[in-house]
C-alpha cells in the first residue's frame, strides 16, 4: 500500500492512488495530492471542481460524465485540465477523494 502524508498523519491510498478510506478526504488532503501533481496553490477554480466533484458523487454515489462537470461548473474541459494535470476523471477525482470512476484506466 502506498500512503500521503498530511499533517504528520499517513492516509493510505489503493494501487491506484485512490483514498482507501474516503472519509479521511479533507482540504489539506486535496492539497497534498496537489502537491504530487505539481498544482502549486488551488485557485476558486479547483475547488468548484472538487467540490461539484464531491457533491455530485454524494448525490449519486457516481462521478459525473465529463460532459455534465463542465456544464455545471461553467468551465470548458481545457480548463479543467489545466487545473488538474492527470486529466479531469482521474486527477480531479483523486484530489476531490472519489474513488476511481467507472471506465479510468
Amino acid at each position: 500500500m502506498a500512503y500521503l502524508k498530511v499533517n504528520g498523519k499517513l492516509v493510505e491510498l489503493n494501487e491506484d492512488g485512490f483514498l482507501v478510506h474516503p472519509e479521511e478526504w479533507s482540504e489539506d488532503v486535496a492539497r497534498a495530492y496537489g502537491a504530487l501533481v505539481n498544482i502549486a496553490e488551488f485557485t476558486d477554480n479547483h475547488w468548484r471542481v472538487i467540490y461539484y466533484l464531491r457533491d455530485y458523487y454524494e448525490r449519486f454515489r457516481i462521478a459525473p460524465m465529463i460532459r455534465k462537470l463542465c456544464k455545471d461548473t461553467g468551465l470548458a474541459l481545457k480548463e479543467i485540465e489545466d487545473l488538474f494535470p492527470p486529466g479531469p476523471a482521474k486527477g480531479a477525482c483523486k484530489v476531490a477523494g472519489l474513488p476511481k470512476p467507472a471506465g479510468c484506466l
